[in-house]
């Protein structure tokens, strides 16, 4: 092996096992030489090269980096009807799945199974594959015929609370339509709930209306008018007149 390759290593194991080694009539912890120690180590391992992405290599988008620590609530995902629709369209890619019946929480576990199935149908493309949801919400469970109280109980798995007309994954690539919808229908297979195909550009929804061309934010902010009973009272149908 290369000599002026090893001398780095050679000279920092040397440094490590001359302080490592107390000098007769000197006094010294080996807590003082560990550090000593990593803190060369620690310069020697320093360098000028940039990694390949800048994000930790323990962040997922399927548990969150603060662990289980404190214990969420149940809780409801809010039904957006003030003029949001944040996160109803797709942003970053060219295609999208969409949850379009009601509010669901998806555990990790499913949410890891629908783009395994997304990977597994578009195996040799040229793609990427967006997320939009992530699984931060910790699920506690007790065991069955267990009394009531003493508290809420273990955890046991990371879910994500997706709101309605919420868009989950999205795909850009040199794909086809066709591929991508079979791709997102084996996704969809795989989570619980309805969803539905869409594309860049397509109209966002603001609770379950679509706000397209012809509505306005005005409008459907706009109170209702309550009709008297006797107004919608015959609209109810009857085999004989009033």
């Amino acid at each position: 092996m290369n000599s002026t390759f090893m001398s780095p290593f050679r000279s920092y194991f040397s440094q490590w096992y001359l302080h490592s080694i107390p000098l007769p009539g000197v006094a010294k912890s080996p807590r003082s030489a560990v550090l000593l120690s990593f803190q060369r180590s620690k310069k020697i391992s320093q360098t000028s090269e940039r990694t390949f992405s800048s994000t930790s290599s323990l962040s997922s988008w399927l548990a969150p980096k603060r662990g289980h620590n404190e214990k969420n609530r149940k809780g409801r995902p809010r039904m957006r009807t003030g003029g949001s629709t944040k996160g109803t369209t797709v942003v970053w890619g060219d295609y999208g799945l969409r949850l379009r019946d009601h509010d669901r929480r998806i555990a990790a576990k499913q949410l890891q199974i629908a783009a395994d199935a997304i990977k597994m149908r578009l195996r040799g493309q040229r793609y990427r594959l967006y997320t939009r949801v992530c699984a931060n919400i910790g699920v506690y469970t007790k065991g069955n015929e267990v009394r009531m109280g003493k508290g809420k109980g273990s955890f046991d798995y990371w879910a994500a609370r997706v709101a309605v007309s919420r868009v989950l994954f999205e795909l850009k690539g040199d794909l086809h339509e066709q591929i991508v919808r079979d791709a997102f229908r084996l996704a969809g297979n795989k989570l619980p709930g309805l969803y539905e195909f869409v594309r860049k550009g397509d109209p966002p929804v603001m609770g379950i209306t679509k706000v397209e061309v012809g509505t306005n934010l005005e409008e459907m902010q706009r109170p209702r008018i309550r009709l008297p009973m006797d107004v919608t009272a015959g609209r109810i149908p009857a085999t004989t007149p009033p």
